[in-house]
């Protein structure tokens, strides 16, 4: 089997970590790793047993790899991406400078996987929030249409980086032993026992940014400008795993005995038939390869409306695993 270089920019942080361990699980056929960090701090990795030392990047140093993986940030894939994939180096990229660019896929494999051509060197991966939505609902939308869809999401803690999974913690701690809650931090408000509809800033409409991204990213994806999509993005005290509850107008008729077996035959999917035995991010979303969803019914405000629960992981489906399956499918082109 070939084997191909690789290296991961951003591979001392959180999802940097998860993909490496990705790679190894899913035995993806890698020649050599090169380790990527800011630089600003030493830092090793562990891949297949053996210790790597992070570096700060350079175009020099990644040119040298088949694959490249940013785990990082805007700044970080926009100064390399671009020039890398002009050198025919394939870049797949987990931030979200690239995903609303015209010309640079924006891919979830289960669900528009056809995107992918060897032409293409870079690639981009979703808000992590929507992954859940687009990989649940993609047979019913293939045979249905969605007209309208409504989103309420529960997010992880961990969207929002280590720091903020560690502030959880503090809070936490801080409020169980009646101490004054530490301030400052990563939130906008405590987030202890407490939720809040916010994540990302707000624009003039009084819509955040995790809204307006997750209404035009899943319009991309889907290749639908038509559809109308409205989100409320919540943070809630979960460490990780993302829920949504949607609410899904199709544009033609359906029966829920159908809508189950669609849901049944959905690739990367679990799907919860009975409504007592639906997934929650603690049972599901824990370093989990699959979205779940359960608590299917009809909606009482439309008869073409129908409601579901979904859960992923939101470092996995998310962020990493999704990337890795795009490299694989890349392998397979």
């Amino acid at each position: 089997m070939k084997k191909y270089d690789i290296a991961v920019v951003g591979a001392s942080g959180m999802v940097g970590g998860e993909l490496l361990g990705l790679l190894e699980k899913r035995r993806f056929p890698v020649g050599k790793l090169y380790a990527f960090n800011s630089g600003r701090r030493a830092a090793t990795v562990k891949f297949r047993g053996k210790k790597y030392a992070c570096c700060a990047p350079s175009f020099e140093a990644l040119k040298k790899s088949d694959l490249v993986f940013f785990v990082s940030t805007d700044e970080v894939a926009e100064k390399f991406a671009p020039r890398l994939a002009a050198a025919g180096v394939a870049c797949i990229d987990d931030s979200a400078r690239f995903r609303l660019a015209k010309n640079v896929p924006l891919v979830i494999p289960e669900v528009n996987g056809g995107e992918l051509k060897p032409s293409k060197k870079l690639i981009a991966g979703p808000n992590c929030t929507l992954t859940g939505a687009a990989v649940a609902l993609a047979r019913v939308r293939a045979r249905y249409g969605i007209k309208e869809l409504r989103l309420a999401t529960y997010q992880a803690v961990s969207g929002a980086g280590k720091a903020a999974m560690l502030r959880l913690e503090e809070e936490l701690k801080a409020s169980l032993r009646g101490r004054r809650l530490p301030s400052g931090g990563p939130f906008p408000r405590p987030i202890a026992f407490n939720l809040f509809p916010q994540v990302g800033g707000f624009d003039a409409e009084g819509n955040s940014g995790e809204e307006n991204k997750v209404e035009a990213e899943l319009k991309k994806i889907w290749a639908d400008k038509a559809v109308k999509i409205s989100v409320t993005s919540v943070r809630v005290p979960v460490l990780r795993g993302h829920s949504l509850a949607a609410w899904v107008n199709t544009r033609r008729p359906f029966t829920l005995a159908a809508l189950k077996k669609e849901f049944a035959r959905t690739p990367g999917l679990k799907f919860f038939a009975r409504a007592q035995d639906y997934p929650t991010p603690l049972a599901h979303g824990l370093r989990t390869d699959i979205v779940y969803a359960g608590r299917l019914r009809l909606a009482h405000t439309s008869p073409d409306e129908f409601q579901l629960w979904i859960v992923s992981d939101n470092l996995y489906k998310g962020a990493a695993l999704n990337s890795v399956q795009i490299a694989e499918q890349l392998v397979k082109l």
